[in-house]
Order: C-alpha cells, then sequence, then structure tokens
C-alpha cells in the first residue's frame, strides 16, 4: 500500500468531520471568543478550512518561507465551507504522489532562519494533519462554552449519536 492510499481517505475523514463543525457556527457569533487570549470563532473557522492547504504546500514545495504570511479573512460560514471544500480538493491531489516523494526534506523558513526540517511525510502528520482535529476540538469547546450543540466525530458525542 502507498502512503496516498492511507493519507486521502484519512484527509477525506477529517473534511467531513470539520465540515459538520462549521457548519455549525452561528453567523452572529463569529467574533465571539472565550478569552481575549484565544482566537474568534471566525479565526478558528479561518484556520480549519485554511489547513488543508498546508498539505497541497508541503507536497509541492521543497520549502515555505513564511515571511510575509497572512491568515485567511473569510467572513461567513459559507465563505470557510467553500475554501475547506476547495483546499481539501486541492490536497487530495497533491497527495497522490510516490512514496519517494514523502521521503524528501521539506523547511519552513522564518526570518531568513530554518525553524524546521524533516521528511514531507513527517511534516504531513505531526505538523499539519493533527492540527485538524486539534483545533476542531478547541471549536467544540467553544460551542459547549455557547450552549451549542457539539458534532458527533469518531463516535457519539454528549448531544448526538452518528
Amino acid at each position: 500500500m502507498e502512503i496516498h492510499e492511507i493519507l486521502v481517505p484519512e484527509l477525506k475523514q477529517e473534511v467531513a468531520i470539520t465540515e459538520k463543525f462549521l457548519k455549525r457556527i452561528p453567523e452572529d457569533q463569529l467574533d465571539w471568543r472565550p478569552h481575549p487570549k484565544s482566537m474568534s470563532i471566525r479565526e478558528l473557522g479561518n484556520h480549519l478550512a485554511e489547513i488543508p492547504s498546508w498539505i497541497t504546500g508541503t507536497m509541492e514545495m521543497d520549502e515555505m518561507n513564511m515571511d510575509g504570511y497572512k491568515a485567511t479573512e473569510f467572513e461567513t460560514v459559507d465563505e470557510f465551507l467553500q475554501a475547506l471544500r476547495n483546499n481539501a480538493s486541492e490536497a487530495e491531489a497533491s497527495l497522490k504522489k510516490p512514496d519517494s516523494e514523502y521521503k524528501k526534506n521539506w523547511k519552513m523558513i522564518m526570518g531568513g532562519e530554518t525553524v524546521m526540517d524533516m521528511p514531507k511525510i513527517n511534516v504531513l502528520r505531526s505538523m499539519v494533519l493533527n492540527q485538524i482535529p486539534h483545533h476542531r476540538a478547541q471549536l467544540g469547546v467553544y460551542f459547549r462554552l455557547l450552549n451549542l450543540p457539539v458534532p458527533a466525530t469518531y463516535g457519539p458525542s454528549a448531544d448526538e449519536s452518528e
């Protein structure tokens, strides 16, 4: 089995679950945050929609200079969903490479310094794909604090069964 045959279904599953979460965001609560140091719901929605594009960036480039990076700034739930779908589609295509591509190193550069240098498979697993459930769970906590039902993820939630 090739690496992409493992990662593409995993990405599809994570995106489907993430869509459920994004659809649950109330438009009138986009600026809500539980603490001044926390991301707002809008920032979290943008971040979740953007993460699959990191897969494409990892697979299509050997290094990325983060100087001047600017996070996405979508304004509505529909925009989050469209960006997530588009980014996921591009990510799926970028993953369909031979295993040798996953063994190549990828670098993140900031301020002229290399801050990360590791095989692409390690970047994907540890720095990219794990970001999705991490931030989705964060959004689930926000929902709980706002007394909104939390969608089922890998099994039933306290609010709904799969």
